[in-house]
């Protein structure tokens, strides 16, 4: 079971954690009403598979409710399609690939059957050397291959102030490592979204409830195709 709560920036489908703990701490909160025996709780839902999305802020949709984010609507897109699956929002808003690397093995602990991949964008507008992303990302990437988790890794692109250099060295590291690695590949996870005034937030950078949903719509048909890499169909 996946201890969604202790995740940063997570968001999972259940009751918050404090909530849980506060009912214990009263008296007959476990009881049916009249004192009779300890009611039985509800069960889980009992998912077909769990999925993390683990990114920076274009995940954690940051400026827009947590409904309206990429990782909710993929859940709705799923359910729609009978598909009984939990997608747990691990976006941290700010993080670099080397954060994402850096809580990697918690992550896989957790054994998601999925792990969208989504990082690297910070580090871009940042300026850390492109050797250095792709090394995070092709670390990150192996270790949760290691864990026997299926990835979708998410390419990103650069915007041109660092030169034309940087911009292409860095657009190079998605599919080298999704080629070195054999993973999932989404080529550019902002695809019809990024540059687009209508689809971003003031700041032109992060994308608002119509942009995420195109964000959703990119990305389906890849997690579909890790659905079925896993042998886990509706």
């Amino acid at each position: 079971m996946i201890d969604i709560s202790s995740i940063t920036g997570s968001r999972g489908r259940m009751l918050p954690a404090f909530v849980l703990l506060f009912c214990l701490l009263l008296p007959g909160c476990d009881r049916q009403e009249g004192g009779g025996p300890p009611g039985r709780s509800e069960p889980e839902p009992e998912y077909q598979g769990t999925i993390i999305a683990v990114g920076d802020s274009l995940t954690a949709g940051l400026g827009i409710a947590e409904q309206d984010s990429w990782p909710a609507l993929l859940v709705r897109k799923l359910e729609g399609d009978g598909y009984n699956w939990q997608v747990v929002n691990a976006g941290i808003s700010g993080e670099t690939s080397s954060g994402a690397l850096g809580r990697i093995k918690w992550i896989a602990a957790q054994q998601p059957d999925v792990v969208i991949l989504e990082t690297g964008a910070n580090d871009g507008l940042r300026g850390i050397p492109p050797s250095v992303i792709k090394q995070n990302i092709g670390r990150a990437v192996q270790q949760l291959k290691e864990a026997d988790i299926t990835v979708v890794l998410a390419g990103m692109q650069m915007v041109q102030n660092l030169g034309p250099d940087y911009t292409r060295e860095f657009a190079e590291i998605y599919p080298a490592v999704a080629g070195e690695q054999g993973v999932i590949f989404i080529p550019f996870l902002l695809q019809g979204v990024a540059g687009e005034p209508a689809l971003n937030q003031s700041d032109t950078i992060h994308p608002n409830e119509d942009g995420h949903k195109i964000i959703a719509e990119t990305i389906y048909p890849y997690v579909l195709q890790a659905i079925t890499a896993r042998g886990k169909s509706n």
